[in-house]
């Protein structure tokens, strides 16, 4: 059976190959400045091949190459939830952070998760039901009200028709908290609410890979995890996703729209 250990080391080498990239060519997707590089592409290629090694029968669902189409196959067995660079343009133009998030799900339930932020050497580790780790030291998030954390959000900014909605929605929950935060990359920002660092984070419309690993972190430190409405994450394509640390037990009323 795989180890959490296995996965890690994984995302390590290719967070290392992340790190020392010298070449950052963009090439242009659909979507405003919805960027990718030939670095994207190499590590999605160095991560299906590696831990295809682990998990011989894994399914891959990756952003790049291709691989970004959830298939019921996916819902069973083993599947390995991919993003080789979560924040590429950070990545493009030298803003860090960007993160190699690694998600495994079993039978559609998250079941292992690993982020690697090679720039900081962090690596956030989770298993089902046996907590969160970052560089192998237990983590918990936050025990803060909302009136004393700093709140993250993504900007949707691949989708215009959100847009209005998402900086509403930021521009009413910025009185609830300390300061708003926006990093560029979701998997990140969910490791920062789950080690304690931030109370809250949201963003309105979410791929699998970008909250699959990330999610199942922040659930592990002790946080609630789900789309804006309250709902659970599917695990099966894109979602709205709202992270609450230990301190917040409700969602604020500003996301009722």
């Amino acid at each position: 059976m795989v180890t959490i250990d296995e996965i890690s080391s994984v995302a390590k080498e290719a967070g290392e190959i992340m790190r020392s990239a010298v070449n950052k060519r963009r090439i242009e997707k659909s979507g405003h400045a919805n960027f990718c590089t030939e670095t994207d592409e190499k590590i999605q290629k160095f991560l299906i091949e590696k831990l295809a090694l682990l998990i011989p029968d894994a399914s891959f669902l990756g952003e790049e190459d291709g691989q970004d189409v959830f298939s019921e196959k996916m819902s069973h067995g083993f599947c390995f939830v991919i993003d080789p660079i979560d924040g590429t343009s950070n990545f493009v133009y030298g803003y860090r952070p960007s993160v190699v998030s690694i998600g495994l799900l079993k039978d559609g339930k998250p079941f292992m998760a690993v982020i690697c932020n090679p720039f900081d050497d962090m690596t956030f580790t989770a298993e089902a039901g046996k907590g969160a780790f970052m560089n192998g030291e237990k983590i918990l998030s936050s025990d803060a009200p909302l009136s004393d954390s700093l709140a993250l959000f993504g900007t949707s900014p691949y989708y215009p028709e959100l847009h209005d909605r998402s900086f509403k929605t930021a521009r009413d929950l910025l009185p609830l908290c300390v300061d708003l935060r926006r990093s560029g990359t979701a998997a990140w920002d969910l490791c920062c609410v789950a080690m304690g660092r931030c109370g809250l984070f949201f963003e309105l419309k979410l791929q699998l890979w970008d909250y699959a690993a990330g999610a199942l972190i922040a659930e592990e430190a002790g946080c609630r995890v789900s789309d804006t409405d309250g709902n659970p994450l599917s695990y099966k394509g894109y979602s709205s996703v709202i992270c609450l640390s230990r301190g917040i037990e409700n969602i604020p009323d500003c996301f009722r729209h």
